[in-house]
């Protein structure tokens, strides 16, 4: 009798070691999921919008680069002013949209002289044309995970051209310092061709010197207070 009581007792703190198990497992994989599902839902406003949420890009933590060959070599550059709106809802792309704004007299090779050649009517010729700046039509989902292809206008002097950007969504979460705050953040890399934006006029418009392909690089953060 002692003993089938024992036994019982053993086959039940068995079966609720289990169960418990299985419980935490569940458990596990629920946070888990709802982690992954939090990156997204910060994208989303807690009530139902017309349109994706407004984000600010903070351009202190941001950055424009750029590259492009000089003779064999590869010269490096920044702009470093800029801002842009972000309208991001990964589930409904169709409201969702990209505005940004360079101040063109920024750029920094780290040589005042280039500085200045590049801002002069040979290249950019910031004195009629101070800002360039690129505006969304539309954003489709691209291949890869969090990827997305923005398409949109590109304007640099007094040239706009239809352009395809790869974007990728790196993630975003509440922020930590700012009550009621939300921060995120892309990135992505293209190539422009100087020539077709008027980049360099006269013997500037030769690729002997100076290459035709500028790689770009652009890292934002964005930040969105709720209401």
């Amino acid at each position: 009798m002692s003993r089938n009581f024992f036994t019982f007792v053993l086959m039940f703190k068995h079966r609720m070691l289990k169960t418990k198990k299985m419980i935490m497992k569940k458990l596990m994989f629920s946070l888990i999921a709802l982690a992954v599902a939090g990156s997204f839902a910060a994208f989303r406003p807690a009530h139902v919008a017309l349109e994706a949420p407004t984000w600010t890009v903070d351009a202190v933590h941001s950055s424009i680069s750029f590259e492009v060959r000089h003779f064999f070599s590869n010269v490096l550059g920044t702009f470093d002013k800029f801002e842009g709106t972000v309208k991001f809802d990964p589930e409904d792309l169709k409201t969702s949209s990209v505005e940004f704004s360079v101040d063109v007299s920024s750029v920094n090779t780290k040589n005042e002289r280039r500085d200045n050649h590049l801002k002069s009517a040979d290249f950019f010729d910031v004195e009629k044309w101070p800002t360039m700046s690129f505006k969304s039509t539309s954003i489709t989902k691209g291949e890869g995970e969090n990827e997305y292809i923005v398409k949109g206008n590109m304007t640099i002097r007094d040239v706009t051209k239809e352009m395809e950007i790869p974007v990728k969504f790196l993630g975003a979460m509440p922020h930590p310092m700012r009550k009621g705050a939300y921060v995120g953040g892309f990135t992505t890399e293209f190539t422009i061709n100087r020539t077709e934006f008027g980049v360099g006029t006269g013997n500037w418009a030769a690729t002997t010197v100076i290459g035709d392909e500028v790689k770009v690089r652009v890292n934002v953060e964005v930040n969105r207070q709720e209401s």
